[in-house]
């Protein structure tokens, strides 16, 4: 057995163990159709299934919905869809087909991206008016991811600030809306400083956790679910019930350890 195999197969005899809580399941997705061969790049029937699954057998909820609820004390049982960075396959193959089923979702954006035409890695980025097109289904909600996709684990205030700042000026001045939300980079949390920055110009910022968010005290650490090429719907289901934290934990400790020198 591979160790990806073993730890997939030690999460499933943990849900077995010990079940997921009933809560909020917020999952992450980068990419669909993109024409990759990444992890987090899907392909459009993939994600036409899970979001039937999603549609058909789940309260979807806009991050919004979710946010009110856990901010007033309630324990609010549902899925909510994010996606990071903005690359310009959201809006060509995921929004459509989440218009299709109905299903709201929130994207992350790297607002230094539209402008540049491309994500800081290089592949390609969604347009400020592909952008302006999706907010108009009213099922797409555009927030912050930073400007320049720079993680806040080390950066120095002044640093965390800018960044912030530029992406809620971005938002503003080319969707004419404020931003509430924000998903750190590599769901990587930020440093003290960051953190504090975050706070003041958020209500919610999302991590990765692999778990279930219950109550007000997960609005400025959001667990989030990532999705991947490889998950068939068996997997997607017990992701979308809260299942597989073992894998989750598994993943943050190797995706801290990955980026721990990394500045983007």
């Amino acid at each position: 057995m591979s160790a990806r195999g073993a730890v997939r197969w030690a999460a499933r005899t943990l849900d077995r163990a010990i079940p997921a809580r009933d809560g909020l399941v917020v999952l992450i997705y980068h990419r669909v159709g993109g024409g990759s061969t990444s992890a987090v790049d899907l392909d459009v029937a993939v994600f036409r299934d899970q979001m039937r699954v999603l549609a058909e057998e789940h309260r979807v909820l806009s991050l919004d919905a979710a946010v009110d609820a856990l901010a007033a004390g309630e324990q609010p049982t549902g899925v909510v869809v994010t996606f990071d960075d903005g690359a310009a396959d959201y809006c060509d193959c995921a929004v459509p087909v989440m218009v299709e089923f109905g299903v709201p979702s929130i994207l992350y954006l790297v607002t230094s991206a539209p402008d540049a035409g491309v994500l800081p890695w290089g592949v390609p980025a969604a347009s400020w008016a592909a952008l302006r097109d999706a907010r108009t289904t009213g099922l797409v909600d555009i927030e912050s991811h930073t400007h320049d996709h720079r993680l806040l684990r080390k950066a120095a205030a002044a640093e965390a600030t800018t960044q912030l700042d530029r992406s809620i000026e971005a938002i503003q001045a080319n969707l004419g809306h404020t931003p509430r939300h924000f998903a750190y980079p590599k769901a990587v949390g930020g440093n003290t400083a960051a953190r504090a920055a975050v706070a003041e110009r958020f209500r919610s910022a999302a991590v990765a956790g692999h778990r279930v968010n219950r109550s007000a005290d997960d609005l400025q650490h959001l667990g989030r679910v990532p999705v991947s090429r490889g998950d068939d719907l068996i997997t997607f289901r017990r992701k979308v019930a809260g299942g597989l934290r073992a894998e989750g934990a598994a993943r943050d400790v190797y995706d801290r350890w990955r980026y721990r020198g990394a500045t983007t």
